[in-house]
């Protein structure tokens, strides 16, 4: 199982870089961009295929929704000069807890 859960996190970081890269491909009239986004997304969800055999769809979607969203809005705030309000932190703590929610019940 700890490994379906590395292999998530790998899927979600290059979820996430693919979509950090989606300004570069604008619109994807880049072909080179827009190539290097749709392999990330292709790789990702390839891995997350592998992640849910060995998971329940419902808990590594969840991680993978919520870390990738998570992961976005800080390359958003870091990278690309996004500005992050307080509602903003309030709706990733409620996703981080939503997340965490879903992993315990999947537990049982």
């Amino acid at each position: 199982m700890y490994g379906a859960f590395l292999l998530l996190g790998v899927a979600i970081v290059i979820e996430v870089g693919a979509t950090a890269l989606l300004p570069k491909a604008d619109g994807f009239t880049h072909p080179g961009w827009a190539a290097v986004v749709l392999a990330g997304y292709g790789l990702s969800i390839w891995m997350l295929t592998v992640v849910v055999k060995q998971m329940p769809v419902s808990v590594a979607y969840a991680v993978w929704a919520g870390a990738g969203t998570a992961l976005v809005a800080v390359i958003g705030l870091v990278f690309l000069g996004e500005h992050f309000t307080w509602v903003k932190a309030a709706s990733l703590a409620m996703i981080v807890a939503g997340v965490v929610g879903l992993n315990l019940a999947g537990a049982h």
